[in-house]
């Protein structure tokens, strides 16, 4: 009998909990709460970026470095072996569009004709000045001989004709030494002249030598060994075929050193208060999600940037790798935890779980079959929680989900 009365009476206290239970528990109305307990524990706060690796050292492959001198500007990239190709010093890597420079070879030619042209004309010219010249002196010198002798066969001569004679010798030996005066200079200006045509000649000469090399140097090899990795223009976009190159920017591409490696990524004005330089990081890479590297943030922009395609600002950070990975290439997309903050031993709760009013910060937290408002100061907080500083212990249980008719409790105030 006595063990029937205290079944009876279990049921009935139960009964009475579980009514009063759904009397007082806030899900009174099917409404559903979702609750979690105060851990305690260590609390990160991290940003979370994409970016893209590349090598913080790197050789480039440039192009011919006077094209300036030939009056070229923009040169279009021809053919360019695929971007990742391995290559050895002399390995061919690209060709550049000889089309302008074949123009400028052909003028050349013929300006070098019409140069040799002139210099055989030249030349022809001073043989035949020259010899005529030359002619000319030995006409007088003749002359003078001649007039010598009739001026010895003039003794028994009348004094008029022998001194006639005397003063026609005198104007030819004066006319011979006159000529002769004037073949040297005449010499001397056919030698400049030629001095002239030639040097003309060899200047055409040398310039179409130099263009000669230099449409060999469009042909591009490569001046180390590596890995073919394509450069950057100024709008962010890859050099490759069809691409310009030009005096100020010869570069074609670069062989990067995969021993030195970073990760270029970019923060949201919001995030970038947070970093710093020399934060650890931990660098994930897309292409292969079991490779974690540590690394360093190694600098912060302190001026923003548009966001190609949007008009949000964003800060360039780099992130230099402590390790290395064959595996790793420059243009890989890398997941970067950039850790800002870590305290250990620290209560923390979600953030859904924390409310405020009047600038309160406050939780619903469970007591028993009731639930109570509690004022609670908080920490740093990071994307996910906030650390609690006061107003919570261990193991309190806390609603993420404000429960109905609570709004007008009063808030226990923390001492």
């Amino acid at each position: 009998m006595n063990k029937k009365k205290i079944a009876i009476t279990s049921v009935i206290v139960l009964a009475v909990l579980a009514i009063a239970y759904y009397v007082f528990s806030p899900a009174a109305e099917s409404e559903v709460y979702l609750t979690t307990e105060v851990t305690k524990g260590d609390f990160i706060s991290e940003v979370i970026t994409s970016g893209e690796a590349q090598s913080t050292s790197s050789k480039e492959i440039k192009g011919p470095s006077n094209l300036r001198k030939f009056r070229l500007r923009d040169i279009k990239i021809q053919d360019l072996v695929p971007e990742g190709t391995i290559v050895k010093k002399g390995d061919y890597v690209g060709r550049l569009d000889p089309t302008d420079v074949n123009e400028q070879i052909i003028d050349a030619r013929l300006n070098l004709e019409t140069a040799q042209s002139k210099y055989t004309q030249q030349q022809l010219d001073t043989t035949l000045t020259l010899k005529q010249e030359r002619t000319a002196i030995k006409d007088l010198e003749y002359q003078v001989e001649e007039t010598k002798l009739e001026l010895k066969q003039s003794t028994f001569e009348p004094p008029a004709t022998t001194k006639k004679l005397e003063i026609n010798l005198e104007k030819l030996q004066r006319d011979l030494k006159e000529k002769r005066e004037n073949y040297k200079i005449k010499i001397r200006q056919a030698s400049a002249k030629m001095v002239e045509v030639g040097n003309e000649v060899s200047k055409i000469r040398k310039d179409l030598e130099s263009l000669e090399e230099l449409l060999e140097s469009f042909t591009i090899y490569s001046d180390g060994d590596g890995m073919i990795t394509y450069l950057r223009e100024w709008n962010g976009n890859k050099k490759k075929v069809g691409s310009n190159i030009s005096a100020w920017n010869p570069g074609i591409a670069s062989l990067p050193d995969l021993s030195k490696m970073e990760s270029k990524t970019y923060a949201n004005e919001v995030d970038i208060r947070k970093i710093k330089k020399g934060l650890p990081v931990i660098v994930g890479f897309d292409a292969f999600p079991d490779v974690k590297i540590q690394g360093t943030v190694t600098d912060v922009a302190n001026v923003g940037e548009k966001k190609k395609g949007s008009d949000i600002n964003v800060f360039q950070v780099m992130i230099s790798l402590n390790g290395a990975n064959d595996n790793i290439r420059p243009g890989m997309t890398t997941s970067n935890r950039i850790l800002t903050f870590k305290k250990e031993d620290v209560l923390s709760i979600p953030l859904e779980g924390l409310f405020s009013s009047d600038s309160i910060s406050y939780v619903y937290k469970k007591s028993g079959f009731s639930v109570k408002k509690v004022q609670v100061e908080i920490g740093e907080s990071n994307n996910n929680e906030v650390i609690i500083t006061r107003g919570l212990k261990d193991g309190d249980v806390i609603y993420l989900n404000k429960p109905e008719g609570y709004d007008d409790v009063q808030i226990a105030i923390l001492n």
